[in-house]
């Protein structure tokens, strides 16, 4: 999909040199697949005290069944 962007170029140029890109659209790439994954880390902080744990789970019989 083409989209027009208006980006720094001061800012796509330092991340391709640090991220050894190619291109400008390979930079681009890899900053949004690393925003995406960035922000499904941060979904998974909120769950933190909101998932009980089960201090009688034997995890050890569990993994004998599979």
């Amino acid at each position: 999909m083409a989209t027009n962007l208006q980006l720094d170029d001061r800012l796509i140029a330092e991340a391709a040199a640090l991220g050894k890109h190619r291109t400008k659209k390979e930079a681009v790439t890899r900053a949004l697949t690393d925003y995406i994954s960035h922000l499904r880390q941060d979904r998974i902080l909120d769950l933190f005290g909101k998932v009980e744990f089960d201090p009688a789970h034997d995890y050890k019989r569990q993994r004998a069944r599979a």
